[in-house]
């Protein structure tokens, strides 16, 4: 729902759904747009994925007028990578107050949060835990909550792993949404107010970086607006 004419249209589906006047935020969830008017994930004669051309620029400024006719409080991205947030931010009258990105020790993203920063814009930190039981995961993939430098801090505070990776992008000044479906995990997550990791262990979670980037969305890979396919951070 890209297109600028479907931008309220869609929000007002939404707010129809769950029965509310406003939301608090509504996001661009990727910086490229798919084929409208069809399947959420509409498909080619060949079972590619279909897209659209609709420029991420004009689909902000549908965000923004959405923004000021009150249907929604803020408006976000995510996904997306600095150079397409330079050229959101060289072109618009509101600045997007999240960037969501998938954020855990494995892809700290440490350069993209502190650019973000600079501008103002809060950094929205999805699969936090490593997303564990995602659909796509292959059978030989690195399971952060299993990995033994991660246990060996959390058994240091008494903690979960979870708990630490969570606490990790706490102290980092990240909004942090870890998904679950088990009640008692759901408790756990929220059990991270009543310990500190130290400076040291920081660095250290810092260090586990290997830009193994769990959601790539490879459906999509030759979008010319696709955010992961060069160096760009």
């Amino acid at each position: 729902m890209h297109r600028p004419d479907l931008v309220e249209p869609a929000i007002r589906t939404t707010l129809k759904n769950l029965q509310l006047e406003y939301l608090d935020l509504y996001l661009i969830h990727w910086p490229f747009a798919l084929k409208e008017e069809g399947e959420l994930f509409p498909v080619d004669a060949d079972g590619k994925t279909a897209y659209s051309d609709v420029d991420y620029l004009d689909t902000w400024k549908a965000m923004e007028e959405v923004q000021k006719k009150g249907l929604t409080k803020s408006i976000g991205v995510s996904n997306f990578n600095k150079r397409q947030l330079e050229r959101l931010l060289q072109n618009c009258t509101i600045v997007p107050v999240t960037n969501q990105i998938e954020v855990h020790p494995y892809l700290n993203q440490k350069k993209l949060i502190e650019f973000c920063k600079s501008k103002n814009i809060t950094i929205t930190a999805y699969s936090p835990l490593g997303s564990p039981d995602r659909p796509w995961a292959k059978p030989d993939d690195p399971l952060l909550l299993e990995d033994p430098k991660i246990k060996a801090i959390a058994n240091k505070y008494n903690k979960t792993p979870a708990q630490v990776l969570l606490k990790y992008q706490v102290q980092r000044g990240c909004i942090t949404i870890p998904k679950s479906v088990n009640k008692g995990r759901i408790q756990q997550n929220f059990e991270i107010w009543d310990f500190e990791l130290s400076n040291d262990d920081m660095a250290l979670l810092d260090t586990f970086d290997c830009n193994g980037r769990i959601c790539p969305y490879s459906d999509a890979v030759t979008h010319k607006d696709h955010p992961f396919t060069n160096d760009e951070y």
